[in-house]
């Protein structure tokens, strides 16, 4: 069940919506800065400073169906949050929709991206952008914490995954993924080759028509988004995260942003998540028009 809220520009009912936007506001497993719940709305907030005209692709937010369907109802349970926003984004790929979700933290992704993988079949991939690997078997007792979203997708859901701007995990995560052959680019391989031709790899790689692009913030510099859970120095700049949503919106048929934390700063890490979702919709419905 979704509780209303209102995006700016988000004007469709939803019936004729291509774009749904909705809130999970669950940080139950955050393990250093707790606060993601409140993400969704600072980001709904941080939305009225935009003007919905978007020169790059000369088109307007206001004129595309973009619906905002609030606030799933979570539990205090990561288990039944998840298994609540797996039947929900089931539902809304069923009806069309081009599901984008506002964390919370990065245990979500797990449920929508599994929803997309069964709604898309063979064709399909999955392309993080995130400071942490995530490949723990498990942390602090769950199986299912934000800690070990890459590793749960990765062995329950899909193997082809790709991340971009790792910079922080264990040594045995290091280890784990070059044993197991994954595909991942540091911070510092984007800085050395630039993310135009890191994202040209990896599509190449991935070699999918349907893809799930998942946002944890800290994946950019501290510097740029100060307010997350786990922020992590030395990440990814604000230009070359909205490179990567606009060089990936085209292929993807669903979006998240996750780990953003707004009482550790005062507004610019929602401000910037907002303006990278509606780079997003930009991106995606040029390409389709």
């Amino acid at each position: 069940m979704f509780f209303p809220n209102t995006f700016v520009d988000a004007l469709a009912d939803y019936e004729s919506a291509r774009y749904v936007i909705f809130g999970v506001p669950f940080d139950n497993t955050s393990s250093y800065r707790a606060g993601s719940r409140w993400a969704p709305d600072a980001m709904r907030q941080a939305s009225a400073n935009f003007e919905s005209y978007n020169p790059t692709f000369d088109l307007d937010l206001a004129d595309l169906l973009i619906h905002d369907a609030g606030n799933l109802d979570t539990s205090a349970s990561v288990d039944e949050t998840l298994q609540d926003l797996y039947e929900d984004t089931k539902d809304l790929l069923s009806d069309g929709k081009l599901p984008i979700m506002l964390g919370g933290e990065h245990s979500l992704s797990f449920a929508t991206v599994k929803a997309c993988a069964e709604s898309a079949g063979d064709d399909f991939g999955v392309l993080v952008l995130d400071a942490h690997f995530d490949l723990r078997d498990e942390y602090r007792g769950f199986k299912h914490n934000h800690a070990c979203v890459s590793r749960n997708i990765l062995s329950e859901v899909s193997k082809n995954l790709v991340s971009i701007g790792i910079r922080s995990g264990p040594e045995d995560e290091w280890v784990f993924a070059r044993e197991n052959k994954l595909k991942y680019y540091t911070a510092d391989d984007v800085e050395a080759i630039g993310m135009v031709e890191v994202l040209k790899e990896a599509l190449e790689w991935l070699d999918c028509s349907l893809l799930y692009l998942s946002l944890d913030m800290d994946a950019l510099d501290p510097a740029y988004a100060p307010g997350l859970g786990t922020p992590e120095p030395f990440g990814l700049s604000a230009r070359d995260v909205r490179t990567a949503v606009r060089t990936l919106a085209p292929f993807s048929m669903a979006f998240d942003i996750v780990e953003i934390a707004p009482e550790y700063d005062s507004g610019q890490t929602a401000m910037l998540g907002a303006k990278l979702m509606r780079e997003f919709i930009a991106a995606h419905a040029a390409s389709h028009r």
